[in-house]
């Protein structure tokens, strides 16, 4: 297994798309597993296995006007981030991490590395949403896949999992590595793979001596304003 880490590259950046494009990351593993943690084969992950093959394909990545909570979960990462730091442990930012192995990557965009063991996974929801995880004390499961696909990438032994709401109280829980996340997680990745290769290989042979057209944005131009 080789690991190639991205330190300097921007999350959310152009160059960040680029180097996450056509493979299964942390951020979507998710899509390819069931509640309950096996390998899905529903439209979800069907979905997702086909949009990483057209960015292979492409070489392009369509991307999606953020939401407004996303766009908030952003802004108020470095202040989390910060909070973390200074109750708990220092926090090494890293753009972009991936691991190279029997055919496959797998890649994760960590919030923070924590020591030389754990990591950092940051979610800023709204209050009530913060409120609720709270009281229940346990990490959301959605988040799970998320959290142990950095630990798979980054080798971590343990993740930290914080929710943070400006003028309440941050809720932070540890989450250790288990065996059986790393291997749901991989032979997801290594299925999805095949999978890719096989749209991938149906497409070429689908369009084959059927040229493409030249690519363009109908909605990247300059708006010329004329006065009369």
């Amino acid at each position: 297994m080789t690991l190639t880490i991205f330190p300097e590259l921007e999350q959310g950046s152009s160059e960040w798309i680029q180097a996450r494009a056509g493979i299964v990351t942390a951020s979507t593993v998710g899509k390819l597993l069931t509640s309950t943690g096996k390998v899905a084969n529903n439209d979800t992950s069907r979905t997702l296995i086909e949009t990483l093959a057209l960015e292979r394909i492409t070489g392009r990545v369509e991307t999606m006007r953020p939401t407004f909570d996303m766009a908030r979960g952003t802004a108020l990462e470095p202040s989390a981030r910060e909070v973390y730091a200074e109750r708990r442990a220092p926090v090494t930012e890293v753009g972009f991490g991936r691991i190279d192995q029997d055919g496959y990557s797998f890649g994760g965009s960590p919030d923070g590395l924590v020591d030389e063991l754990g990591g950092l996974e940051i979610k800023c929801p709204k209050p009530l949403t913060h409120f609720r995880t709270t009281l229940d004390q346990n990490v959301p499961r959605i988040y799970l896949p998320q959290i142990h696909g950095n630990m798979l990438v980054f080798d971590a032994d343990w993740w930290d999992f914080m929710s943070y709401a400006p003028g309440m109280s941050p809720f932070v829980k540890r989450v250790h590595r288990d065996t059986e996340w790393d291997d749901a997680i991989t032979e997801a990745a290594h299925l999805a793979e095949d999978a890719i290769r096989a749209l991938i290989q149906a497409y070429g042979d689908t369009t084959a001596g059927n040229h493409p057209t030249e690519h363009f944005d109908p909605f990247d131009t300059e708006e010329v304003i004329t006065f009369g």
